[in-house]
């Protein structure tokens, strides 16, 4: 199985490749330089480097809202561009140690020494978050546990936890959607029955799961319509909107086989329709309307910039960041829409020593250190969350709840759901 790139697959099985063996140009809509591939299971992760800071070296932060660009034969940051959304990220020392780690079966009880010379489990993060390496260095710098973070697009951290769920080589996953995390502890993949000691708000009550199998951090809206207010100066009030003759050929729709966020959106609009095939048929008229399905956000971006479409639908925090540094570009809610809570899941196979490990991961992130750290590790992006504990307030770019129309969707309904709806939209809707 490949990976798809935005608009050309990058299929095949790979292993270690140097740079002059995948030229950039295998990624087609934006241009960025390969430093190399590395093949789990069939699904490639790439990391990029550039002059500046040479590959191994610390990234740049607010890593997922960068965009590569070539000079030279290297590439080098550019700053004013949208974040990237297949988490093709800077390779770090933590990402470093990742492979090497997980060489060594970095999952299992297996001890190693830390810097102090106290011996420690090695701790595994599986994550896609925008945060997930600045919060991973402050909880190794306040505790000493030596912490790795595998670091990928959802879409390719799930899959990869699937394929190794007979030889799970992680401690802690961390990624958007208690859907996908539902799955998991469906399939006993999950440690229950244990919760972190914290003041959970409201919302933050409604995503606990009954079995305590895993934890929400903070939580965003699976799906807004981002528009530009120049040519489009009323957005949509209802998802039914979008069917109309004015946006005709200018909609933009996620791939959610590729795009995270992108499912809870097709099961919300399942839950809104009346059912699967309601999902299924409204989906269809979309792309009778002329609306054209992109595999991230960015590429939609790109789309409203060319003129191509004038309304995405993506996720709120990638919106808020778009709206930051382009005044014309705003975000709606139309009614209803499906929160989607960041959550980590602690490995049911893991030993002891790793599973003590991952709640202290667990306390530390809902902490207020912690929710200082997902705060401050991707301001233009996944950092741009709604909290679920008493106390903790948004960023200040993030508006109020209050009047978003939300429903919220069982996570093990339509968790259950998510492999058959995904298949089919590929099957039929991005053929």
């Amino acid at each position: 199985m490949g990976w798809t790139g935005p608009s050309t697959a990058l299929g095949g099985r790979f292993t270690m490749e140097s740079l002059t063996d995948i030229p950039s140009t295998k990624f087609n809509a934006r241009p960025q330089v390969v430093h190399s591939v590395v093949s789990w299971t069939g699904l490639p992760d790439v990391y990029t480097c550039n002059q500046a800071n040479s590959c191994g070296e610390p990234r740049a932060k607010g890593r997922s809202m960068l965009r590569v660009r070539e000079k030279q034969g290297d590439a080098v940051l550019d700053p004013a561009a949208p974040r990237m959304p297949y988490r093709i990220r800077w390779a770090t020392p933590i990402a470093v140690v990742a492979l090497a780690l997980l060489a060594n079966a970095c999952g299992s009880s297996a001890s190693t020494g830390s810097a102090s010379g106290t011996s420690k489990v090695p701790l595994v993060v599986y994550g896609a978050e925008g945060y997930d390496t600045t919060v991973a260095k402050a909880f190794q710098q306040a505790t000493g546990i030596p912490t790795s973070v595998y670091d990928a697009h959802t879409g390719i951290v799930v899959s990869k936890i699937e394929q190794e769920k007979n030889n799970p080589q992680w401690g802690v996953s961390w990624f958007d959607g208690d859907m996908a995390m539902a799955s998991f502890d469906q399939q006993g993949l999950l440690l229950k029955g244990w919760e972190p000691k914290v003041s959970w708000n409201s919302r933050g009550l409604q995503f606990v799961p009954k079995d305590q199998s895993y934890i929400p951090t903070g939580y965003t809206i699976a799906a807004t319509t981002l528009y530009n207010s120049a040519v489009m100066p009323n957005p949509p009030k209802s998802w039914k909107d979008l069917l109309g003759p004015s946006y005709r050929g200018k909609l933009g729709i996620l791939n959610p086989a590729i795009d995270g966020p992108a499912y809870p959106l097709m099961a919300g609009w399942a839950a809104q329709f009346g059912g699967v095939p309601q999902m299924e048929a409204y989906v269809s008229a979309l792309v009778k309307n002329g609306a054209k399905v992109y595999a991230a956000p960015d590429d939609e971006l790109n789309a409203i910039k060319q003129g191509t479409i004038d309304v995405a639908v993506a996720q709120s925090s990638y919106g808020m960041g778009v709206g930051q540094t382009q005044a014309s570009m705003k975000v709606s809610y139309p009614q209803s829409v499906t929160p989607v809570p960041s959550v980590l899941g602690i490995n049911a196979k893991a030993s002891a020593a790793v599973q003590a490990e991952a709640k202290q991961f667990v306390q530390f992130v809902l902490s207020p250190a912690g929710q200082k750290a997902m705060q401050a590790g991707d301001p233009h992006g996944d950092s741009l969350y709604w909290p679920v504990l008493n106390g903790v307030a948004p960023r200040p770019e993030v508006p109020s709840p209050a009047a978003i129309p939300t429903k919220i969707l069982d996570a093990y309904t339509w968790g259950s759901q998510e492999n058959a709806i995904n298949q089919w939209f590929t099957s039929t809707i991005a053929r």
